[in-house]
């Protein structure tokens, strides 16, 4: 009996050994999704990321990797990267990589949601100061020195301060979350403080240390981590990595939603409907000005933008438009002066990748410059072209006689053969002036001696 027990129990342990070593092989086979978060953070990085999270979700990903490199961005779209990871299914590890990269400001934010925190060797995060812009960023990646030393960031005005609280209590919410230093993620935000990969390490600021992707995925198999509320135990070891490309309408997103893209497409709508204006039935500048003028518009309210700006680009361009009507001078220079400062009021510099290029304003300025002059010289050549319709067409032009009784017959004016009076006599072929047109008669005298033809 005692032998028949043991052969059970050795066929039992034969029998489920192929099955162990199954979901043992199992577990590290799967998907580790990658989606990169480089550059600013802004409408298009938060369309992209939460496009990034499902379609791992789709691929019933084991884990997601969110590589960052990062100079900061809008609060908007941080807070919306932020909600999609801790909303996600499946465990996400923020990875500041490759060497040299950081996650500044917003990115830093970022890294304490994330479920797990890693950063590749000579990386590092923090400067997470709000500043506040419109309607609230978070930006200023940079530090400020005074004699060497940071200086904490002080608000003066009550808003500010309220901007400042509310950023400390969200990070440090992050940070209870996820087990992280609360202490060093409120020098972040109130101090700008700073620190490199090795650092965050020390401090609980990061999990782990990993110079690549499947370094990553070999120090973080094993670890555990809440993930919706429940503990995950993350079997990473060998996934295959797969990355995520951007779609079309993030890509559209990210181009439109450069502040420098954003303006030329305001500036190109305004000339295309303003040449529409000016000739009439060309259809085509009209319809492409719309266009880029809504689309413009539509980049703008996903932005932070100053409206004076705006509204002075929008004075400027009427200014120098009004110049060609009624030229003063006066008009052009307040023109100019206004175009250039709304272009420099409407998106400040404070959040790294939303600032206007000083090139691009440059370029756009001696563009409407050179549509000023251009209109300009149309204006005054058109004064001192001749009048070509109505009396003033006819008065003081030549004509030529074509048949004469007494103080009447007919002239040649302009191709035309008009009936004329005079109190002188002509003979066919005679050189005459028009002096005055009475209905449809015109008046003539004899051509003075020695006068040119006009």
């Amino acid at each position: 009996m005692a032998q028949f027990l043991s052969g059970l129990l050795v066929a039992a342990v034969l029998t489920l050994s192929p099955c162990a070593v199954s979901a043992r092989g199992e577990s590290a086979t799967g998907t580790a999704v990658v989606v990169d978060l480089t550059g600013a953070i802004g409408p298009a990085a938060a369309e992209y990321v939460h496009s990034g999270l499902a379609e791992a979700e789709k691929r019933h990903a084991k884990v997601i990797v969110l590589r960052m490199d990062t100079p900061g961005g809008l609060a908007s779209s941080m807070r919306a990267i932020i909600h999609d990871i801790l909303s996600s299914p499946i465990p996400v590890i923020g990875y500041v990589a490759p060497a040299g990269a950081r996650a500044a400001s917003a990115g830093t934010y970022i890294m304490y949601a994330s479920h797990l925190a890693a950063m590749a060797p000579s990386t590092h995060l923090g400067a997470a100061t709000p500043v506040q812009i419109g309607g609230g960023l978070f930006g200023g990646g940079e530090e400020k020195k005074k004699d060497e030393k940071k200086e904490a960031t002080a608000p003066t005005t009550t808003e500010q301060a309220k901007v400042l609280n509310d950023a400390i209590a969200y990070i440090r919410s992050l940070a209870q979350l996820r087990g992280r230093s609360v202490q060093w993620a409120e020098q972040a935000v109130r101090e700008a403080a700073t620190l490199t990969a090795s650092e965050a390490l020390d401090q609980d600021v990061v999990d782990l240390i990993a110079d690549d992707i499947p370094d990553l995925l070999r120090k973080a198999d094993g670890r555990i981590v809440k993930v919706a509320g429940r503990d995950v135990t993350l079997h990473t070891a060998g996934l295959k990595t797969v990355r995520f490309e951007p779609g079309w309408r993030s890509k559209i997103l990210g181009v439109i939603t450069n502040p420098n893209i954003a303006y030329l497409l305001l500036l190109a709508g305004i000339y295309g409907i303003m040449f529409e204006f000016f000739s009439p039935g060309a259809y085509f500048p009209g319809v492409l000005g719309g266009i880029a003028l809504l689309v413009g518009l539509y980049a703008m309210n996903l932005l932070p933008i100053n409206y004076a700006g705006v509204g002075l680009i929008l004075l400027g361009v009427a200014m120098m438009a009004a110049e060609a009507f009624v030229p003063s001078g006066v008009l052009a220079f307040g023109g100019i002066a206004a175009f250039v400062l709304g272009s420099l009021f409407m998106f400040r510099g404070d959040v790294p990748g939303f600032a206007l290029s000083w090139e691009v304003v440059t370029i756009t300025t001696l563009v409407s410059v050179g549509f000023l002059a251009i209109a300009l010289a149309a204006v005054i050549r058109a004064h001192r072209r001749t009048v070509a319709i109505g009396d003033a067409a006819l008065i003081g032009r030549e004509a030529e006689v074509l048949s004469w009784n007494d103080e009447e017959g007919d002239v040649q004016v302009l191709g035309e053969r008009w009936r004329a009076r005079a109190n002188a006599k002509f003979s066919p072929g005679q050189r005459v002036r028009v002096v005055e047109r009475r209905d449809l008669t015109l008046f003539i005298e004899p051509e003075p001696a020695g006068s040119t033809k006009r």
